[in-house]
C-alpha cells in the first residue's frame, strides 16, 4: 500500500503542475482567438519584446565573459564573497532594482550630479534604454556564474599543457577557450533572453509609451485598464509561444565544446604580465561598482526615508510572507516529489513555457465569472509563485537526490527499508543542503514578484512590490524607497535564513 503511494504520489503530482500550467494556458488559447486579431500596437509591443530581450541577452553574455574570464583567472583575498554577491541583483526584487538604477542613472541620480559640473545632460533612464540597462543589471550576475562554471569545466590537463608549451595568450584563447565558449555562451544567452521577455515590473516601471511597451505589460493594460479580456488573452498567447521558443532554443543552440574529457582536476588559468593583471583589475572593479552602487543607493536612500514610512508597508509585508513562505514550501515539495525520475522532471521543466502574466491572465479568466478576482488575490499569486519557481527548485534538488539514490540506494532496499523511512533516514538528511537553497530562492523569488498580484489586488490588498510600484506611480518617492527597503531586507532574510537552515546540515 505504502509503495503504491510513493508510486503515485510523484504521478498525481506531475498531473497536478500540467494541470495547474496548461489549464490557466487553455483558458488564455479559447478566449484569445487567432494572433492575427491583434492590433498594429500589438505587434509593435512584440517587436520590442524581441528586440530589447535580444540586446539585453547579447549586452549581459558580451560583459560577462571578460568578468568570468577574470575570476576564473585571477585568486586574490575576498574573491569567494565577490562571487557570491554577484549574485545578489538576481535575488533583488525587480521594482527594487529599478529603484537602485534611477538612484544612480536617473536625471536627479548620482551620475547626473556628477555630469552636471561639466556642462553634459543628465542621462535619459526611461524608455528602452532604461529597459535594457534594467535588464543587463538584472541578469549580469546569472550569465556570468555560467560562463564562470564553463571556465571551471574546463580539463585542467588542457590548461597546464598549454603552461607547458609556453603557448601565447592568443593560442590559449582560440584552442582552449573559445571551444568552451562555444558550449556555453548559447545557453546563457537563450536562459537571459527568455528572462527578459517575461520581465514585467522593470517594463512597467522604466517603459510604457508606444515606443517602450512589453507583451507582458500590454496583456497588463488590456486586462486591468481596458477589461479587454479577449487582446488581453490573446497577447498572453503570443507570450506564451515566445516562452516555449525560448526554453526549446536553450537546449539546441549549445555546442560541444570539443574538449576532451581530463581527471577532473581543476587547474585555474594564471597568465603572467602587469598589463594582464590590469586589464582583470579593471574589468571586476568595473563590474563590482555596476552592481554594487544601485544596491547601495537603495540602502542609503531607503534608510534616509525611513522616517516617512508608509503605515500601508507593514500589512503588505504581512502579505508578501503568506505569498513567499507557502510559495516556497509548494515549489520544494513539488521539486522532491518529482525529482525521482527524468519523465517526472519533465513535468517540473514544463513552467518554463509560461511567464507570471501569462499564468495569472488564464486564471483571471477562469475565476472572473465564479468569483470576485480582488478575494483570491493571494492564493492565486501563491499557486502561480510556487509553480514558476518548480523548475528553480527541480534543478538545484533534482541531481542531489540522483547521488543519494546511487550512493545509498542498494544499502536501503537491502535492509528492506520501507519508503517512508527511507525519505526520513536517507534522502532528507542527505537533501538538507539543497532543500535549503532551493527554499531560500523561491521564496525570495516569490516575495519581490510583481506579476499575477498586479492583476487580482485592488487598493488596500497589495503586497510590498505592488506597493512600492503604485507609491512610485504616485511621485511618491521618498515613501518608495522605504517601501522598498523593507522589501529588500524581506527578501534577503527569506534567502538567507533558508539556505543558513541547509547549510546547517554540514556543521
Amino acid at each position: 500500500m505504502a509503495a503504491g503511494g510513493v508510486r503515485w504520489g510523484p504521478a498525481a503530482v506531475a498531473a497536478l503542475v500540467a494541470a495547474a500550467v496548461l489549464g490557466p494556458l487553455a483558458a488564455v488559447a479559447l478566449r484569445g482567438g487567432e494572433v492575427a486579431a491583434l492590433a498594429p500596437a500589438d505587434w509593435a509591443a512584440l517587436r520590442f519584446t524581441l528586440a530589447q530581450a535580444a540586446v539585453s541577452a547579447a549586452l549581459s553574455v558580451l560583459l560577462a565573459v571578460p568578468v568570468a574570464r577574470a575570476l576564473a583567472r585571477r585568486r586574490f583575498p575576498g574573491r569567494g564573497l565577490f562571487v557570491t554577491l554577484t549574485g545578489a541583483p538576481f535575488i533583488l526584487p525587480g521594482i527594487v532594482a529599478v529603484m537602485g538604477l534611477v538612484a544612480v542613472f536617473g536625471r536627479s541620480g548620482w551620475l547626473a550630479a556628477g555630469l552636471a559640473p561639466l556642462g553634459l545632460p543628465p542621462p535619459r533612464l526611461y524608455g528602452a534604454q532604461g529597459v535594457v540597462l534594467a535588464h543587463v543589471f538584472l541578469n549580469l550576475p546569472l550569465a556570468v556564474r555560467m560562463i564562470l562554471n564553463g571556465w571551471a569545466a574546463i580539463p585542467g590537463e588542457r590548461l597546464r599543457l598549454a603552461a607547458a608549451l609556453d603557448l601565447p595568450p592568443g593560442a590559449v584563447v582560440r584552442h582552449v577557450e573559445v571551444p568552451m565558449l562555444r558550449a556555453v555562451v548559447p545557453g546563457a544567452f537563450v536562459a537571459v533572453f527568455l528572462i527578459c521577455t517575461t520581465s514585467f515590473a522593470v517594463a512597467l516601471t522604466l517603459g510604457g509609451g508606444p515606443a517602450a511597451t512589453t507583451v507582458e505589460l500590454a496583456v497588463f493594460h488590456a486586462i486591468r485598464f481596458e477589461f479587454d479580456l479577449a487582446r488581453g488573452a490573446a497577447l498572453a498567447g503570443v507570450q506564451v509561444m515566445l516562452c516555449t521558443a525560448a526554453a526549446a532554443a536553450a537546449g539546441a543552440l549549445a555546442a560541444p565544446s570539443g574538449l576532451a574529457g581530463g581527471l577532473g582536476r581543476v587547474a585555474a588559468l594564471r597568465p603572467r604580465g602587469a598589463w594582464l593583471a590590469a586589464q582583470d583589475a579593471a574589468v571586476l572593479v568595473s563590474a563590482g561598482l555596476f552592481l554594487a552602487l544601485p544596491i547601495a543607493a537603495v540602502l542609503a536612500g531607503g534608510a534616509a526615508a525611513l522616517p516617512v514610512l508608509p503605515d500601508a508597508v507593514w500589512p503588505a509585508a504581512a502579505r508578501t510572507l503568506v505569498v513567499a513562505l507557502p510559495s516556497a514550501a509548494l515549489a520544494v515539495a513539488g521539486a522532491l516529489a518529482l525529482s525521482g525520475g527524468r519523465r517526472r522532471q519533465a513535468a517540473g521543466m514544463l513552467p518554463l513555457a509560461a511567464s507570471p502574466l501569462a499564468l495569472g491572465t488564464g486564471l483571471f479568466l477562469i475565476v472572473f465569472p465564479l468569483a470576485d478576482p480582488a478575494a483570491v488575490a493571494l492564493p492565486v499569486t501563491v499557486a502561480v509563485n510556487a509553480i514558476l519557481a518548480l523548475p528553480f527548485a527541480l534543478r538545484l534538488i533534482a541531481p542531489a537526490r540522483a547521488e543519494v539514490a546511487a550512493a545509498e540506494g542498494r544499502l536501503a532496499r537491502s535492509l528492506g527499508l520501507p519508503p517512508a523511512a527511507v525519505w526520513r533516514l536517507v534522502i532528507l538528511p542527505r537533501l538538507r543542503r539543497p532543500i535549503g537553497l532551493a527554499l531560500g530562492l523561491a521564496a525570495a523569488l516569490a516575495a519581490g514578484d510583481l506579476g499575477a498580484i498586479a492583476l487580482f489586488a485592488r487598493e488596500g490588498g497589495e503586497t510590498l512590490p505592488l506597493l512600492v510600484q503604485r507609491l512610485m506611480a504616485a511621485y511618491r518617492m521618498e515613501a518608495a524607497a522605504a517601501a522598498a527597503l523593507v522589501l529588500a531586507a524581506v527578501s534577503f532574510a527569506l534567502f538567507a535564513a533558508f539556505d543558513l537552515w541547509g547549510r546547517r546540515a554540514d556543521a
